[in-house]
């Protein structure tokens, strides 16, 4: 909603963020499919449980979040189709300022769930853990921050570790560790020292972490490698234990450059006709 990434809503000024709304969907390994077609206003449909882009909706019972997935791959046009399930064990209610003039906030919605992903296209299906979270700001992302990093470990107990690294425009950064115990509110730790971790491959993004002392953290897979963000699989230690974590790096100064926003269409095409049920594409 406002889709951050999007260079036509950089384009537009940042003046309707409605108009400019995306279902990302992004599946990895054997057959992997990746879609973030932007949509306008008139494909999109808001009420207080339902959200529907173009084709693709999710909705909010009051104890699971069902997404229904009808989207069309980029670059490769192949289509997405399928359904995920994600059941919180626990909603929490506190949300975090990222930057010293709070103007951009995230929220840990569910730090723990137990999710269902059933998909007919690509034929794929598996139950395992999820993670689902919330960010929203008054002002660019590009504006507030040079970098970000960011990481999510499922933790031995079933709870999770939560790390946040930003690097603000305007004022210090404060890092944020967090614990989230299972079905609990975020109990704060001491930040873990940084682990300096390699470059991706063919973009060279910076990426780095947290790691307990006397530990190491590496690389255990990257999934994206693109000109300004990078998403990988970590083998690394928090809390005295081994733990596997997902993790990203955001280079809003490569971001910012135009040659970069020209790309991203291949990536992220835009439709602009088509009603929320019937999905324009």
């Amino acid at each position: 909603m406002g889709s951050v990434f999007s260079p036509y809503y950089a384009w537009s000024g940042r003046r309707d963020p409605l108009n400019h709304c995306a279902m990302n969907v992004a599946l990895y390994g054997p057959g992997g499919r990746w879609a973030m077609t932007e949509r306008g206003r008139r494909a999109v449909h808001r009420e207080p449980r339902r959200l529907v882009i173009g084709p693709s909706a999710m909705h909010w019972d009051g104890a699971t979040l069902t997404v229904d997935i009808r989207e069309r791959g980029a670059p490769l046009p192949s289509p997405i189709r399928g359904q995920v399930r994600l059941k919180p064990r626990a909603v929490t209610s506190r949300a975090f300022p990222l930057d010293p003039r709070e103007r951009h906030r995230w929220w840990p919605i569910a730090p723990h769930a137990e999710i269902t992903v059933e998909m007919q296209e690509p034929g794929l299906t598996w139950h395992g853990a999820g993670y689902w979270d919330s960010n929203w700001g008054t002002e660019s992302l590009e504006d507030g921050f040079k970098t970000w990093t960011w990481s999510r470990a499922p933790l031995a107990d079933g709870g999770a570790a939560i790390l946040y690294d930003m690097v603000p425009r305007h004022g210090p950064g404060s890092p944020l560790a967090l614990r989230f115990p299972p079905g609990g509110e975020a109990e704060p730790f001491p930040a873990p020292p940084k682990a300096l971790l390699p470059k991706t491959r063919v973009f060279r993004i910076r990426r780095e972490t947290r790691c307990d002392d006397g530990h190491v953290a590496s690389v255990a897979r990257t999934v994206e490698d693109t000109p300004f963000y990078g998403r990988s699989i970590l083998n690394t230690h928090l809390l005295g234990e081994p733990v596997r974590a997902m993790h990203e790096s955001i280079c809003l100064d490569c971001f910012k450059r135009t040659i970069v926003r020209l790309m991203l269409p291949f990536r992220m095409p835009r439709i602009t006709w088509g009603g929320p049920e019937g999905g324009g594409g």
